[in-house]
């Protein structure tokens, strides 16, 4: 693995000394140096083979799917849980979180579902895909967390009405939680001084979006991946490597 730019990694150290705010913007590969499959977005269990009953995993895991056969999407959403049980946080999420602590202003915005910057001690979250650790009716107003999926149901029901409970996490096909878009738009409109993008394709415009406008914007932008995306060109900085090494470094050069 490439070793962080000693350079970049010094330019870096010296902004966030000046207590700017900053935007973290994450997804699979940042997860990935906890041991979690990336995907193809949900952990590279299938690569683009079709699962079991013929269908892309996208398919499976979508809102038209589990409306219509809840049954096949749970398992899915179980093989996936099970992959990845047991992950904790690694360096990249715990550097995050301390970097919160310390800057006046700090916020993460997240595609993954794991729960790992929760863990990590990151309160300024916006979890835009949801929490698979979460569960909610699909009926009724109730609603639990669970550390994992160990004693849940191949298709769980709701407790208080029958009905078949789901993670609370965003399906292909459905919409973006409306609290975690205001989330979004309220602290875009402050602005950042700063923006990372770690371990992300960049493939969604909501993702790719605040990189675009703050480079148009003149504020510094870094990416962190050891392959490139949709905002590899614009970005000021490149760190061609894993996320626990480049915020190894950082948290190094900056003592922390």
């Amino acid at each position: 693995m490439t070793a962080p730019d000693p350079q970049a990694i010094g330019a870096l150290a010296a902004l966030l000394a000046d207590d700017p705010d900053v935007l973290f913007i994450t997804g699979a590969g940042l997860s990935a140096d906890s041991g979690l499959p990336v995907y193809r977005g949900i952990g590279g269990l299938y690569g683009d083979k079709q699962v079991d009953e013929g269908v892309p995993i996208e398919e499976a895991l979508s809102g038209p799917m589990f409306r219509r056969n809840p049954w096949l999407t749970w398992k899915y959403i179980h093989q996936i849980e099970a992959a990845c049980r047991g992950a904790g946080p690694n360096r990249g999420h715990r550097v995050m979180a301390s970097l919160e602590q310390r800057l006046s202003r700090c916020w993460t915005l997240t595609q993954n579902v794991d729960g790992l910057h929760r863990a990590a001690g990151s309160l300024n979250l916006i979890e835009i895909h949801g929490d698979v650790h979460h569960l909610q009716c699909t009926r009724c107003a109730w609603t639990d967390r669970v550390d994992d999926y160990a004693d849940i149901a191949p298709l769980p029901e709701c407790p208080d009405c029958g009905s078949v409970v789901r993670p609370r996490v965003v399906l292909f096909g459905e919409m973006l939680p409306d609290d975690a878009i205001a989330a979004l738009y309220r602290e875009l409109g402050r602005g950042f001084d700063l923006v990372f993008s770690v371990g992300t394709s960049a493939l969604f415009p909501y993702i790719a979006g605040p990189v675009f406008q703050a480079a148009q914007m003149g504020i510094p932008t870094v990416e962190v991946n050891p392959g490139r995306s949709e905002v590899s060109d614009v970005v000021r900085w490149r760190l061609e490597c894993g996320a626990a090494a480049a915020f190894g470094a950082l948290a190094d050069a900056m003592g922390l």
